[in-house]
């Protein structure tokens, strides 16, 4: 069958970062201080969408106000490394902005989870995680193994190195459940010490991360849900899709695509690699001048703006008017004239105007681009985050190893 998750707005929540969960990339990652957004997906329903075989999850997404203030309170700069060993680097999550919920259980326990196609495991924090939110602000729902009937003892060590610390728990199996569908026997890990995500993981509003990239970079090569859905036969088709709103609901459909959530016909670029869903970059222009070409791009929904590397993200920021200030952001005269972002991939144009690339918030317009740097061999990598996502409806072809774009509706 055929799921989608909706994502609608919310105006009320999170005041911290994403904490970037970028587990697996396989070289040193030194990011600059990202500034990505945040979502919060409170509620969760499966319904049917554009044919009887299509179910979605509710996501919500954080107003231009409270991601400004966001950046403002908590900006880190997480320079932790991910060696060729398969150690994994976890940011600071202050970078998401979408997430809805899924359970894990029987019967099931809630959580809200960032759906995150940067990264490739499941976690959620465990009954006696510690540094796991407080009491009231950035309470967690937390996993009770006890209270699970199909519960399966696993426990092997689990551990995460952070930027900023360790990550640590253990390894356990159970039913899980997105959008209305039962993964069974899942491998996922229950957190129970999240010092390592810091103040932005411990005062958010989201519980714990469900990777949906592939299983060559997942820890112990543990299947992803997503990959159990497939080998399971519980979707039709190993695709997802997500349509982001613009100030309005989105959705993640699951198993396939939503033809209503776009215009024009889909095109499909192939992956160069199937670890992350990592594309060719043919050029990156402002206002017809190109200030990158032949590189690679990263497609993930777990980062909310646009990275690139420091230096051309410093030289693009300077085309368009942008100062960096003191808290590392780039910001725009809110009343200037923007030049077009141009992307180009498989040789298509994908273009952002001026309005698509900042996020107005009172008198302080963010040029939504950051900068962060991926050594060689891997690098130079660009990612493309929700700013996009949201101008270009996107298809990730799980068995195929493919992605399809299509200006969203």
């Amino acid at each position: 069958s055929l799921k989608r998750l909706i994502l609608s707005q919310d105006s009320t929540d999170l005041k911290f970062f994403r904490a970037i969960l970028t587990p697996i990339y396989p070289t040193s990652f030194a990011p600059a201080p990202l500034a990505l957004l945040v979502i919060a997906a409170l509620a969760f329903s499966a319904i049917a969408a554009v044919a009887s075989a299509v179910t979605t999850v509710p996501l919500k997404k954080r107003d231009n106000d409270e991601f400004v203030a966001s950046v403002r309170a908590v900006n880190q700069a997480l320079l932790g490394k991910l060696q060729d060993s398969g150690d994994i680097k976890i940011e600071d999550y202050q970078n998401a902005q979408y997430f809805g919920e899924m359970t894990v259980g029987t019967p099931a326990q809630s959580f809200e989870v960032i759906f995150d196609t940067g990264s490739s495991n499941l976690w959620v924090p465990a009954k006696d995680c510690s540094n796991c939110g407080g009491s009231i602000i950035g309470r967690k729902n937390k996993y009770d193994r006890t209270k699970s009937s199909t519960y399966v003892v696993d426990d092997a060590p689990f551990a995460i190195q952070y930027g900023s610390g360790p990550v640590s728990g253990n390894w356990s199996v159970d039913t899980a459940n997105m959008a209305g569908l039962d993964i069974e026997a899942q491998r996922f890990a229950e957190v129970k010490d999240a010092s390592g995500l810091g103040v932005a993981y411990k005062a958010g509003h989201f519980d714990g991360i469900l990777g949906l990239a592939f299983d060559s970079i997942s820890i112990d090569k543990t299947p992803t849900p997503f990959k159990n859905l497939i080998d399971q036969g519980k979707v039709d088709k190993g695709v997802f899709a997500f349509y982001l709103g613009d100030e309005a609901d989105g959705e993640l459909t699951i198993g396939g695509w939503d033809e209503s959530k776009y215009t024009g016909d889909l095109t499909w670029v192939p992956l160069s690699s199937a670890t992350y869903w990592e594309i060719a970059l043919d050029d990156v222009s402002v206002g017809g001048t190109s200030y990158a070409s032949s590189t690679s791009a990263i497609v993930d929904s777990g980062t909310s703006l646009l990275t690139g590397p420091t230096k051309i993200v410093k030289s693009l920021a300077e085309s368009v008017g942008a100062k960096r200030n003191v808290a590392g952001e780039y910001t725009v005269d809110c009343d200037a004239s923007l030049p077009d972002l141009t992307f180009t991939i498989a040789g298509e144009a994908y273009t952002l105007t001026g309005d698509e690339y900042v996020i107005k918030s009172g008198t302080t317009c963010l040029f939504a681009m950051m900068g962060l740097d991926v050594p060689r061999p891997n690098g130079p990598l660009w990612i493309l985050g929700d700013v996009f996502m949201r101008k270009f409806y996107t298809v990730f072809d799980y068995e195929n190893e493919q992605v399809a774009f299509a200006t969203a509706a």
